[in-house]
């Protein structure tokens, strides 16, 4: 089954922040992006579902009661 891909304004809704900061996050490698860009026109990226999941893994932390 081919992979879930997700435009970038469809993570910035998950994750609650603006698309400016996906796009931070894409530039310093944080979020796996497939480019679908057919020429040198606008930007086609896509962050694959599982890449999503897993970097929401990576950033997840325990509340600070279930640390003790």
């Amino acid at each position: 089954m081919p992979a879930r891909l997700l435009s970038v304004p469809a993570v910035a809704a998950v994750l609650d922040v603006d698309r400016r900061t996906v796009y931070r996050f894409i530039a310093a490698g944080e979020l796996p992006i497939v480019d679908l860009r057919t020429g040198t026109g606008r930007s086609r990226v896509r962050i694959p579902a599982d890449g999503l999941e897993e970097f929401i893994t990576r950033r997840s932390v325990a509340s600070p009661r279930s640390r003790r």
